[in-house]
């Protein structure tokens, strides 16, 4: 197979990788197959769907490096999923009548694209495999090549998704300030939500992050300046399953004790209890394109804080999200390594004509290696028992629960 151009497009919610997962694409490109053009869809899907494209001109190639100072991405992102059809249609972004991946493949085709390149999360690669399943059937010559992008670090069967690691330190660092809070109203009771709908992986990697920073931080407990009111004094993930009233008991304690409490719950921590309760009262939790509940109407840090709240008697409630703040900063060092291998082995992949989603397989030996697209899939539990949480969960006194018995898929 010989490759002359190739697409790039980033879709999805952000993540710390996409500014710099563009620019090492481009750099692996211009290194080890200069004569390649380089062809970006604006806004993800919606960009290839209406045909909103440009190329990578000499200038974007020899100041690729730049891309890796940045977050968010300079392309763009937009939520599509080419298999609703009801969806684009209603967003204009295909015809009434139209198969929004036959839109999708004809452009494909007209824009004379050999690869093309997906960076996402699962939503994202399971959209790139329903978009490969037809090229192949239709006998459209085109590879497709996803990288892995999620701060949840939550796609089966990849080892660790691009952009989780700078999530976590950047969390950390939202809440270094946030926690001063504490002394700013008696009887405080802060929650720190953080992004993860099914997977707790990335509060967990949050709060050991933050409490490495406590571990770098001088206290004065004379003048009320002391590690315990800054500590975390609760874990909450999706994964988990504990007793509300016993949890209260406990952490009333510690608001005796200490004037305050600090929280840290996974944004779908809880969530199947709220909802339950919401439909219960007669309200409508509406969904996103890809069938998921939007969290936002969901508000699963604000029911904690109301039920905490009370049993805590808390004087004043604080919730708090990390979730924006993490996913737009650009990627950190150990982030960037990462990218920069898979960048390599997708660009290795594209010119051999292998498709797949690019990742360390955990089926594999953790290899590096294409995925298959059908064995991706979004939604891979965090294992509770692993030594580094159950760790966390010893140094802050917190009973470590029980496993819930059923997980996301």
């Amino acid at each position: 197979m010989t490759v002359k151009r190739v697409g790039i497009l980033t879709a999805g919610g952000l993540a710390p990788c996409l500014s710099s997962a563009i620019g090492a694409l481009i750099e692996t490109y211009s290194e080890r197959a200069p004569e390649v053009e380089i062809i970006f869809y604006r806004s993800g899907y919606k960009g290839l769907l209406l045909g909103d494209s440009f190329l990578a001109t000499p200038t974007i190639r020899e100041n690729a490096s730049v891309l890796h100072e940045h977050g968010g991405s300079p392309i763009g992102n937009s939520r599509v999923k080419l298999t609703n059809v009801a969806d684009c249609i209603k967003r204009g972004l295909v015809n009434e009548g139209d198969d929004p991946l036959q839109v999708a493949a004809e452009r494909l085709q007209s824009d004379r694209v050999d690869v093309l390149h997906t960076i996402g999360g699962d939503d994202t690669n399971t959209t790139a495999a329903d978009l490969a399943a037809y090229l192949a059937k239709h006998d459209y010559a085109l590879t497709v090549v996803g990288l892995p992008k999620t701060i949840d670090n939550d796609v089966i069967p990849i080892k660790q998704s691009l952009g989780a690691w700078t999530a976590a330190e950047e969390g950390a660092e939202f809440f270094q300030n946030m926690v001063s809070e504490h002394n700013a109203n008696p009887r405080m009771l802060i929650v720190h939500e953080v992004m993860g709908r099914n997977c707790g992986w990335l509060t967990a990697a949050t709060a050991v992050a933050y409490r490495k920073k406590l571990d770098g931080l001088n206290f004065l407990p004379e003048v009320g300046l002391s590690r315990e009111r800054r500590e975390i004094h609760g874990v909450y993930v999706p994964e988990m399953h504990f007793d509300l009233a016993v949890e209260a008991d406990r952490l009333r304690s510690v608001m005796d004790e200490h004037d305050c409490v600090n929280l840290f719950i996974s944004e779908g921590a809880g969530v199947d209890t709220i909802i339950e309760e919401l439909e219960s009262r007669g309200e409508t939790v509406p969904r996103d394109a890809f069938g998921h509940y939007k969290l936002d109407a969901v508000n699963p840090g604000k029911w904690f804080a109301n039920q905490f709240g009370k049993m805590l008697s808390a004087e004043k409630t604080l919730v708090q999200k990390s979730g924006y703040y993490s996913r737009a900063a650009a990627a950190n060092q150990q982030d960037i390594d990462l990218i920069a291998k898979c960048a390599v082995k997708a660009v290795e992949c594209a010119l051999a004509g292998i498709g797949g989603v690019i990742g360390h397989d955990e089926d594999q030996n953790d290899e590096l290696r294409a995925i298959e697209f059908d064995r991706i899939k979004g939604g891979k539990p965090f294992d509770i028992e692993t030594s580094w949480f159950t760790e966390l969960l010893s140094d802050i006194g917190q009973p470590k629960g029980r496993a819930v018995e059923t997980q996301h898929a």
